[in-house]
């Protein structure tokens, strides 16, 4: 009996032995540290690997996550320059760079961040009127950014990014803003309408512009063709009547050489002359230059004309006795 209890008391020991080392050994994976201390000092910092403590001795005060981390805070009241009350929340992205700092530096470092984000914000927002702030998300972001980011290094912590998620203006803002954007939007709109009909009109008159000017080409083009059609005809006539009297001068020329060629005397050719020249005047000159010698030949046609008559009525008288 006395050997069984020494054994199971021999197990006990290697039992409790086995359960202590194992305790003394660490693995530390990836993206965490571990704050170690020694009798309640702060040792070492242990990153990514195995470790081995002291038992009894060194313990674990804080594990670390190095991961960059997102907080959102609730909507905070903030006051703008024009005595506007709206409420803003926020979103910090920051990341833990110094474990030792993140473990002594603050008792707690999320609160501590959500107030100075409060704080903050309440700075930047009370320099701002209220449509600056609706408008200036990037300017607020940036400085809050900023601030933040120098507040917390004495923790350990490293502000990357500060995002403000919503703006909640009063109701009676809202309904204030709501109706400037709908006249806007009225008023834009009528714009339009405006700018349109607009350019209708200016397209319909450029139009009518453009088939007038057609229409005054076409008109002109018109004129041009009658003007050259007249001008033709009369062309065509004026080469047609000097056609007709060359003819004609062609004939009378060959009867005065048929007549010449014939034998007749100069008073006959002279006669066929003044013909001639009757025909050349055609009823549509008023006046005829005649040669002196076809004159004479006329005088004496005329004469000897009146002698034929005045013989004829002595020869009727006769018989009447």
């Amino acid at each position: 009996m006395a050997g069984l209890a020494t054994f199971i008391s021999f197990v006990v020991i290697a039992i409790v032995v086995l359960l202590v080392l194992a305790s003394c050994i660490r693995i530390v994976p990836q993206a965490q540290a571990l704050v170690v201390e020694r009798l309640g000092a702060y040792l070492d910092t242990w990153s990514v690997g195995i470790h081995f403590k002291v038992p009894f001795i060194d313990r674990v005060a804080k594990r670390v996550i190095l991961k960059e981390q997102v907080v959102d805070f609730a909507p905070q009241p903030v006051i703008t320059k024009d005595n506007v009350t709206m409420k803003i929340d926020t979103v910090v992205f920051f990341q833990i760079t110094d474990p030792k700092l993140y473990a002594y530096g603050v008792e707690n470092p999320i609160m501590a961040i959500e107030n100075l984000t409060a704080t903050t914000l309440r700075n930047i927002i009370g320099d701002l009127e209220l449509d600056q702030t609706l408008t200036s998300r990037e300017t607020i972001n940036t400085k809050m950014r900023a601030a933040l980011d120098v507040a917390t290094d004495p923790w350990g912590i490293k502000v990357n990014r500060v995002e403000l998620k919503n703006i909640i203006p009063p109701a009676a803002i809202q309904d204030a803003m709501e109706k400037q954007m709908k006249a806007e939007r009225e008023r834009r709109e009528a714009i339009l309408i405006a700018e349109g009909e607009k350019k209708s009109t200016i397209l319909v008159a450029e139009g009518k512009k453009e088939s007038l000017i057609l229409e005054a080409e076409a008109d002109k083009e018109a004129a041009i063709l009658r003007a050259e059609a007249e001008k033709e005809k009369m062309i065509r006539e004026a080469e047609g009547r000097a056609e007709a009297i060359l003819k004609v001068q062609q004939a009378n020329a060959d009867g005065i050489r048929f007549i010449r060629e014939a034998g007749a005397d100069s008073a006959v050719l002279q006669l066929k002359s003044l013909e001639a020249f009757a025909k050349a005047a055609d009823g549509r000159a008023t006046k005829i230059i005649i040669p002196s010698e076809i004159q004479g030949i006329a005088g004496l046609v005329k004469s000897l004309v009146e002698v034929g008559t005045e013989t004829t009525q002595q020869d009727g008288d006769s018989e009447k006795k």
